[in-house]
């Protein structure tokens, strides 16, 4: 049985995986602020899944974290995961203390890239980047069935390639960060709503032809489809899946960043010749990818993953 954890902002996901790959057990608890609340969520998590599968912790073959911020894989250190108030902690070996069983981090989107890549079939030949298109926008790229890193950890900050040299300073520090237009967090300076789910009420009132939500949905939709030509352009992965919490507009968005494919088809045969729309996929409404990406951090020779 393996373990993996998706310890977010506000919620901390887990899943149980068998033997033969399947997901056997899946839950949810809030996370909560702060190192010590953090530690305590996660080790409750894994204490519930023991109990659910009736599996003892130390019957686990592996147990996997993602995490956001800045993750050192080799150590399982984390730092700068401002929206968990963990500044510098050593989460792994924490873990493993508390645990008495070895536990492997990795960042959050490079997680959930490992999952969606084996959620898609996808074998040690083939290659996918996962594009989470949420509050920032980022993308984990699987290479073989392994994560690709580059040098210093940075490959996938796509959010962070300056489109506009004119344009608004980024809080890395450049301007005109893609991300500054194709994220959650750009609807929102753009396009202020009270609603709940702002991204969905943009595209409903975009739909009903509010002038000023097409202005903002068009600029999201051509944001995401470059973001979508730079990883085809600099990796060409057979597949970009994109996911976090903007997917889940679904098919309008999917198909809105595919006619925004077709126009720049129409006036370059060279990229009508990367079959960029064909490339793209959508993970699934509510398939926790982290977690079941953690999994496979956890123990990188894991099956296959057949989703139930």
């Amino acid at each position: 049985m393996r373990v993996g954890l998706d310890i977010g902002g506000t919620k901390t996901d887990a899943v149980a995986i068998g033997d033969d790959g399947r997901v056997v057990q899946t839950l949810r608890l809030p996370t909560g602020f702060g190192a010590e609340v953090v530690l305590h969520t996660a080790v409750a998590a894994v204490h519930q899944l023991a109990t659910a599968t009736g599996t003892p912790i130390e019957g686990f073959r592996s147990i996997g974290i993602g995490i956001p911020g800045a993750v050192d894989p080799a150590t399982g250190r984390v730092s700068h995961a401002v929206n968990l108030g963990l500044a510098d902690l050593e989460l792994g070996a924490e873990l493993r203390t508390r645990l008495g069983r070895p536990v492997r981090v990795e960042n959050d989107v490079n997680a959930a890239a490992l999952g969606a890549f084996h959620l898609q079939g996808l074998g040690s030949g083939q290659s996918m980047a996962y594009l989470n298109v949420g509050t920032g926008l980022a993308a984990g790229i699987v290479l073989g069935g392994e994560l690709w890193r580059g040098v210093s950890g940075v490959a996938g900050e796509i959010g962070h390639i300056p489109v506009d040299p004119a344009g608004p300073v980024c809080p890395c520090g450049q301007r005109g960060c893609l991300e500054l237009y194709a994220s959650g967090s750009a609807v929102a300076r753009e396009w202020p709503s009270e609603d709940p789910l702002p991204v969905r009420a943009l595209f409903t009132a975009a739909a009903s032809g509010d002038a000023s939500a097409t202005t903002v949905r068009d600029r999201l939709l051509q944001g995401v489809a470059e973001a979508t030509r730079l990883l085809v352009l600099t990796v060409d992965v057979d597949d970009v899946v994109i996911g976090g919490g903007i997917s889940r507009i679904g098919e309008p968005l999917i198909s809105g960043v595919r006619a925004v494919i077709a126009r720049w088809e129409a006036a370059s045969p060279f990229v009508a010749s990367l079959d960029l729309g064909g490339r793209l996929r959508l993970l699934p409404p509510d398939f926790p990818a982290a977690a079941v990406g953690a999994a496979f951090v956890g123990d990188p020779e894991a099956n296959a993953l057949e989703v139930v």
